[in-house]
């Protein structure tokens, strides 16, 4: 996308990045974090129960809810568009914001495809199989990759983001055919049917309300990132989007990828309360110290190194240096609340494995409060009164979202303690990590300011790959048992 359709330089990048959020609200809003943290409890807890008929009878009754709601929430979303936009992207006027408003027609039945799809991860993730219901989502790359690259060349951008737009839709399709097979394996009893009768599927629809409110509390949040982006300069909501698929790695890496590992596992855990509750509290510490192991380093990257990775990813075609350093900054900003941001997803995961929705509900409504006012002084005025470009207030977006950040995952970690004990990461572990990641950092700035020019795919990979061998080395060296099961996870592969 950066290469063909630029970020700066047109309105495409700016009208596609704004028209894939607004369905793409549908999506997170029904699909793999609302409806696992109200549906993988459940069903988890049915299995390990060995009430395989009952879950299957569950899934099914979910399954057709959920496509029924979608599916007019699709329709009603295609026809009000036009005054999502205003809302959304105040800033755009014009023919971007008649374009903006075209592709989000077209991009809206594909989201709830998504949806679909997200119901097939929660029951593969429930049996722990994790690896297909997070590969399938590639094909739906692989087809708006198909679709750059086929018609790239031969067309203007205008017309090409409307080719994108419908790649999306078919690619989104092909997650869902390729997870339906096995599912229908696991749950031999699966019947579709709308039968809300069911305990069961009552007290999932009740655990899904609050969440639904929660994760749309989280998406106001960035709804509201983009309208201000909107009312920055021109390629800001595009370059917003392009730094947030660089930072959504790792969240989505170790952050998700260990949350969502975590949460059938908690949920299955049987017991009395203080049986659970010291369970809970060994899988979350050792989940947190997991996703810092990985997070930690990301966010030093991110902060010193952002340009190689922004420069070797998307700076080609019609994607400039000046965007490549606009990016930088962006990330840099994201890297303040990095770390909150993977251990608060854990943290949530917790709660919902104890069936309590509502307090994750709370502190999410006080993260975007302070979002929306801290990201409003930070991105509009802080700029002027520096005397800077006033294009670094997309910084300033992701800057003041990390301090949010940090204060919601301190009052998730206060609250949960209380409940079931002490929970957290040690100070040392944390001073080990950092101290690390900042030599590496160190190492491979004083690397790529003495690195020769070169292709910007070999500069990156000498840069970050000695970045990344200075952190394992130290974090080896000093005894890191993350850093020392890695190794033997991956000598043992070798």
């Amino acid at each position: 996308m950066a290469r063909y359709l630029g970020a700066t330089s047109g309105i495409a990048a700016d009208a596609f990045m704004a028209a894939f959020k607004i369905p793409n609200l549908l999506q997170n809003l029904f699909g793999e974090g609302a409806l696992s943290a109200s549906f993988i409890p459940v069903y988890s807890n049915l299995l390990a129960r060995n009430e395989r008929e009952e879950a299957g009878r569950v899934a099914g009754a979910v399954a057709a809810i959920l496509a029924f709601v979608t599916a007019v929430l699709v329709l009603l979303g295609v026809l009000i568009t036009p005054y999502l936009i205003p809302l959304i992207a105040p800033g755009f006027t014009g023919e971007k914001r008649d374009l903006t408003i075209a592709l989000t027609r077209v991009l809206f039945p594909g989201a709830g495809i998504f949806v679909l799809a997200s119901w097939c991860l929660g029951v593969l993730n429930s049996h722990r199989r994790f690896f297909l219901s997070y590969v399938a989502p590639a094909l739906w790359n692989v087809a708006m990759i198909g679709a750059l690259v086929g018609f790239g060349g031969r067309q203007d951008r205008i017309t090409l983001a409307v080719t994108l737009a419908w790649a999306s839709v078919a690619g989104a399709g092909l997650p869902f055919l390729l997870q339906l097979p096995t599912v229908l394996h696991l749950g031999p009893g699966l019947r579709l049917s709308p039968d809300y009768s069911r305990a069961n599927v009552r007290r999932i629809l009740t655990n899904f309300t609050p969440v639904f409110f929660s994760r749309g509390v989280v998406q106001v949040s960035t709804y509201i990132d983009q309208l201000l982006a909107s009312l920055l300069p021109q390629g800001m909501v595009a370059l917003l989007g392009y730094a947030t698929t660089i930072y959504t790695l790792p969240v989505s890496l170790f952050g998700m990828a260990i949350s969502a590992a975590e949460l059938p596992e908690m949920s299955s855990v049987l017991g009395d309360e203080p049986e659970v509750a010291t369970m809970l509290r060994v899988r979350l510490n050792a989940g947190l110290r997991r996703i810092a192991f990985f997070v930690i380093p990301s966010g030093a990257a991110f902060l010193v190194l952002g340009d190689v990775i922004a420069r070797a990813l998307f700076q080609s075609g019609r994607f400039t240096e000046p965007d490549t350093i606009f990016t930088w900054g962006i990330l840099a900003g994201s890297a303040v609340g990095l770390l909150a941001s993977t251990l608060g997803r854990l943290y949530s995961s917790t709660y919902y494995a104890l069936h309590d929705t509502r307090t994750p509900l709370r502190f999410a409504i006080v993260r975007v409060v302070l979002t929306t006012a801290l990201g409003y002084l930070f991105a509009i005025p802080l700029p002027g009164m520096l005397g800077i470009d006033s294009r670094w207030g997309a910084a300033g977006l992701t800057a003041s979202a990390g301090i949010a950040g940090w204060i919601e995952f301190l009052l998730l970690r206060s609250r949960l303690n209380r409940r079931i004990g002490d929970t957290g990461l040690p100070r040392q572990y944390v001073g080990l990590l950092w101290l690390s990641a900042a030599a590496a950092a160190a190492v491979a700035f004083l690397i790529r300011r003495e690195l020769p020019a070169t292709h910007r795919f070999v500069f990156a990979l000498v840069v970050l790959g000695a970045f990344a061998l200075v952190y394992g080395g130290l974090t080896l060296a000093l005894r890191i048992p993350e850093s020392r099961a890695l190794l033997a996870r991956v000598s043992r592969r070798q």
